[in-house]
C-alpha cells in the first residue's frame, strides 16, 4: 500500500526525518526525496529541514507549524488518537507479525496499542504502547525484525502460543499455560520445529508462528494410525456421547478422526482431527456436549447414521448421502417410534445409542423410504445448501450446516451480525462477547442455524462445502468473504461486517479496494 494514498506530504517529510521509508515505498513531494532499495542506502538529495531536540514533555513533530495544509501530529501516538500516520503504522505492524491483517485505520485502539507493546519488548523499548521518536524510528527502519519470541519474554501473547502448544500435545499440562516463555514452552517449541522439519531454535518466529494454526503441523499426540488402550478409552467415551458410531476397538481410525472432529466442533475446541492434551481434558469432563444431528446437518457421521437407518430398513441406501433432509429426519423419526424412544427426528445421545446397540427394532416391512433427492424444507434437492458437491469428507470444516433457501436466511445472518457490531476485538475469542475475525464468523453462523465448526482465517480458504465465489465483484449479503488473513460476512451494498483488529471492535464498513487487492475467495452459505 502506498503511503502517499494516506498521509499528506508534509507528514511524511516530518516522519522520514526521523525514521528511513519502508523499503517497498518512494515518496516524491515535499522538499526532501528519498528512495530505498534492498542493499542500498537511501540518496538524499536535498537536506532535510533542522529538528529541534526531543524532549520529554515536547512535541514528537515539533516543525508541523511550518507545513501547510497538513493534520498537525499528536505530541505522541497514543490509544484514543485518531490520524492518517496511524494507518501507516498499523500496516508496517501487520506486515512484521505483532497485527493480525486487516484493512488499516486511522484510529490508535487497544488492539494498535498491545501489538506496539509487543514490538517494544522486543526491541528493547519502553514497553507502554505509545509510540514516541525511538519507537516510529524502529517500526518504520526497513530493518526492522519480524515478530519472535524466545525464552524469558512474558506476555498475553505468550499465553496464546502456549495454548495452542498445548492443544497440540507439545506441553504436558494446562498449568505450564502461563505466559511466562520458561525451559518447558522452549522445549516443547524445539519437539515442535524437530518434527515439522523446522530450523531448531527453540524461537517462535515467523515459520513456526504461520505453522501452529496450519493444517499441515504434525501434532505430539494420539493420531490417524495409532493403537493403545487410550484410543479405546477416548472411543467409548465417544461412543457413550454419541459421537463415535461403530465400536470401539483401540485403533484411530477414520470413523474416530470424524468422530474427534464433531466433538469439537461442538465443543468450542480448534477442529483438527487429533486427540490432543486440551480436546481430551473436555471429552473425560462433566461439561462435554453430547453430539446432537438434525436437519441440515452434512458431514461423514450424519451418512454413518443414515447407512444404519438404511441397514435397519427404515431409509433407502440411495439417500446415504451424508446431507440430514427431512427424508432422514422422516426415517428417524420412523426408528425412534419403533424403538420406544422420544420421538424429535433429532439424533442425540439416546437414539445414536439405540441405533449402534444390539437390540434394534428393524422397520416394518414396506416402510422404508426410497424417494431420492435431499429432502429439504421446500422440497427441492439440492439448492438450499449453495454447493454442488455432495457430502463433507470429513476435512477441516467438520459439522456441516444448516442452510436456508431464500432471504431469510441471510436477514438472520446479518441480523446477529450487527447486533454484535462494537464488540471488542480479541484474538482467539469466539464470543459472545468478544471476537477475532474468525471467531465472530463462527459464532455468527452457528447463532444463526448454520451448523460450522471453528475455523481460522487460512481454514476458511477450503472449508469444502460451500458455492465457491471466485470474482470479488460477485459477493453478495451474506456470502462470507476471504482475504489474506482476514474474514468477514458481506452484509450488501459494498459493505462487510467484520472482527477489525485495526478498528479493535466489530464493524461494519465499506469492501473497499484493500479487500479486492487481498481477496482470496468467497463462500456462499444460502442459496
Amino acid at each position: 500500500m502506498n503511503i502517499e494514498k494516506h498521509v499528506k506530504a508534509g507528514l511524511i517529510v516530518t516522519a522520514l526525518a526521523f525514521a528511513p521509508c519502508l523499503s517497498s515505498c518512494a515518496v516524491n513531494s515535499g522538499p526532501v526525496v528519498v528512495t530505498a532499495a534492498p542493499d542500498v542506502e537511501p540518496k538524499e538529495e536535498t537536506a532535510a529541514p533542522d529538528i529541534a531536540p526531543m524532549t520529554p514533555d515536547g512535541p514528537l513533530f515539533p516543525d508541523l507549524e511550518d507545513v501547510e495544509d497538513t493534520d498537525p501530529i499528536p505530541d505522541y501516538l497514543r490509544i484514543g488518537v485518531e490520524h492518517p500516520i496511524v494507518a501507516v503504522l498499523q500496516e508496517r505492524l501487520m506486515e512484521l507479525g505483532f497485527m493480525d491483517n486487516d484493512e488499516p485505520t486511522e484510529y490508535y485502539g487497544e488492539v494498535t496499542a498491545n501489538a506496539v507493546k509487543h514490538f517494544q519488548r522486543q526491541n528493547g523499548l519502553t514497553e507502554d504502547g505509545i509510540i514516541g521518536q525511538d519507537t516510529l524510528m524502529a517500526i518504520l527502519s526497513p530493518d526492522a525484525k519480524y515478530y519472535a519470541v524466545s525464552k524469558g519474554v512474558k506476555g498475553d501473547d505468550i499465553q496464546q502460543i502456549q495454548g495452542r502448544l498445548y492443544e497440540l500435545g507439545y506441553l504436558a499440562s494446562a498449568d505450564q499455560v502461563t505466559g511466562y516463555f520458561g525451559d518447558s514452552t522452549e522445549q516443547a517449541v524445539l519437539k515442535l520445529q524437530q518434527m515439522n522439519g523446522l530450523k531448531e531454535d527453540g524461537k517462535v518466529g515467523r515459520q513456526t508462528m504461520n505453522l501452529l494454526y496450519s493444517d499441515e503441523i504434525k501434532p505430539n499426540m494420539l493420531e490417524y494410525g495409532e493403537k493403545s488402550e487410550v484410543v479405546l478409552a477416548c472411543q467409548q467415551r465417544l461412543q457413550q456421547l454419541g459421537y463415535l458410531t461403530t465400536e470401539p476397538d483401540g485403533t484411530y481410525g477414520d470413523d474416530t478422526t470424524v468422530a474427534v472432529r464433531r466433538f469439537q466442533s461442538r465443543n468450542n475446541l480448534v477442529v483438527d482431527g487429533y486427540l490432543g492434551p486440551s480436546t481430551r481434558e473436555v471429552l473425560n469432563s462433566g461439561n462435554a456436549v453430547p453430539n446432537g444431528l438434525s436437519l441440515g446437518d452434512e458431514d461423514e457421521n450424519v451418512k454413518r447414521v443414515q447407512q444404519l437407518l438404511a441397514q435397519y430398513g427404515y431409509l433407502s441406501s440411495a439417500n446415504a448421502t451424508g446431507y440430514y433432509g427431512e427424508i432422514t429426519e422422516n426415517a428417524v423419526r420412523s426408528f425412534q417410534r419403533q424403538n420406544g424412544l422420544s420421538v424429535d427426528g433429532m439424533v442425540g445421545v439416546q437414539t445414536m445409542a439405540k441405533l449402534t446397540g444390539d437390540n434394534v427394532r428393524r422397520a416394518p416391512s414396506g416402510s422404508s423410504s426410497s424417494s431420492s433427492g435431499r429432502g429439504n424444507s421446500s422440497g427441492s434437492s439440492s439448492s438450499g445448501r449453495g454447493s454442488s458437491s455432495g457430502g463433507s469428507s470429513g476435512g477441516s470444516s467438520g459439522s456441516g450446516g444448516a442452510v436456508v433457501n431464500d432471504s431469510s436466511g441471510v436477514s438472520k445472518l446479518l441480523s446477529v451480525a450487527r447486533s454484535k457490531i462494537g464488540s471488542p476485538y480479541v484474538w482467539g475469542a469466539k464470543g459472545p462477547n468478544s471476537f477475532d475475525c474468525s471467531g465472530f464468523v463462527y459464532w455468527c453462523l452457528n447463532n444463526s442455524g448454520v451448523s460450522q465448526s471453528y475455523l481460522t482465517s487460512s481454514g476458511w480458504r477450503s472449508p469444502g462445502r460451500y458455492q465457491k465465489i471466485t470474482s470479488f465483484s460477485d459477493l453478495r449479503a451474506g456470502d462470507i468473504v476471504v482475504v489474506s488473513g482476514h474474514v468477514g460476512i458481506c452484509s450488501g451494498s459494498g459493505t462487510v461486517i467484520d472482527a477489525s483488529s485495526s478498528h479493535g471492535r466489530v464493524v461494519e464498513r465499506g469492501l473497499s479496494s484493500w479487500w479486492r487487492s487481498n481477496f482470496i475467495c468467497g463462500w456462499r452459505i444460502f442459496g
